[in-house]
């Protein structure tokens, strides 16, 4: 059975999770994701197993958006998104100036294949000829039988209360189980976070758990 599982973690959700639970993500993980990030990846023939081909990032067209890969050209655009308060408050975003946010932009730009293990695509969420935010998909499992991914939302506050956010995350969520896969989509996101803990259950998560321990997670799922 497909299965989605969300673990709150902010307005993009990111780090993963146990098929039991909310888990500390290893050091080796995080190691690997912020080295992928900068655009910086071991070679493909030493990354172990591949899926039975790539999938390259789509174009994806909803009712009132474009889901394609980033460009360098929405440069303005994405400073502006990652220097609203309210876009970085949940994030481990560090504060960038325009010189910053453009390489961040950039390293994007080349997160366009899922194919092996920990690989990230990225696609800027497009409203109207300008980003408004981005969602994204982590490859963790290859496996066809057990194939995983991990999701991330994030968007422009200005654009929020019109069900916008739930159209995009519909968008990519669908990429991920008819073209990609996908047997579990997992994602993680900040209790604190009530939208995005509010767009979950408006995709159909039920909440599985509160955030104990003085930990800031919050536990949802949501069975296909």
């Amino acid at each position: 059975m497909t299965q989605i599982k969300a673990l709150g973690y902010g307005s993009l959700w990111a780090h993963t999770t146990t098929r039991s639970g909310p888990a500390a993500i290893p050091l080796r993980t995080r190691v690997k994701d912020a080295l992928a990030s900068a655009g910086i990846r071991r070679p493909r023939f030493v990354r172990g197993p591949r899926t039975e081909t790539p999938f390259d990032a789509p174009h994806l067209t909803t009712d009132r958006l474009l889901l394609r890969p980033h460009r360098l050209g929405d440069a303005a655009d994405w400073y502006d998104l990652q220097s609203e308060p309210s876009v970085s408050q949940f994030l481990p975003w560090p504060e960038r100036d325009r010189k910053a946010s453009f390489r961040h932009l950039r390293d994007r730009t080349r997160h366009t294949r899922l194919w092996q293990a920990d690989d990230f695509l990225a696609l800027a969420v497009e409203r109207e000829g300008h980003v408004i935010g981005d969602v994204s998909l982590h490859l963790r499992t290859v496996a066809r039988e057990t194939r995983e991914v991990e999701i991330g939302w994030v968007m422009h506050p200005s654009h929020s209360g019109r069900g916008i956010a739930t159209e995009a995350a519909e968008g990519i969520l669908g990429f991920a189980f008819e073209t990609v896969g996908a047997r579990t989509v997992t994602a993680v996101t900040d209790a604190r976070n009530t939208r995005s803990v509010a767009l979950a259950k408006r995709l159909g998560f039920t909440e599985l758990a509160k955030a104990r321990h003085g930990s800031p997670e919050s536990v949802l799922v949501l069975h296909r």
